[in-house]
C-alpha cells in the first residue's frame, strides 16, 4: 500500500485509466474474434463487414493510445491480407 500522498492519488487515476482502456481493448478483441471466424466460413459479405468492423476498433483502440498504432496496423494488414485472399478465391 502507497504511503505518499501523490501515489495514492497516482493508483487511482491508474485503476480509472485501466478500467476505460479495458473497454477499448475488449471491443477490439471481440471484433477480431468475430471476423477470424466470419473469414474462417468464407461468406465473403459477412467477412468484409466484420473485418471492417474490426478495423474500425483497432483503429479507435490505438486513438486512444491503449494499443500501439503499429500494433493495430499488423493486426489490419494480417485480416486484410486473409480477406483478399478469400474475395480472390470467391471470383
Amino acid at each position: 500500500m502507497a504511503n505518499l500522498k501523490s501515489q495514492i492519488k497516482r493508483n487511482r487515476q491508474n485503476e480509472k485509466r485501466r478500467l476505460r482502456n479495458r473497454v477499448y481493448r475488449g471491443s477490439a478483441r471481440v471484433a477480431i474474434k468475430q471476423a477470424r471466424l466470419a473469414l474462417d466460413a468464407e461468406n465473403v459479405e459477412e467477412a468484409r463487414t466484420a473485418t471492417m468492423q474490426a478495423v474500425s476498433r483497432l483503429d479507435k483502440a490505438a486513438q486512444k493510445g491503449v494499443i500501439h498504432k503499429k500494433n493495430a496496423a499488423r493486426r489490419k494488414g494480417r485480416l486484410m491480407k486473409k480477406l483478399a485472399t478469400i474475395e480472390k478465391q470467391a471470383k
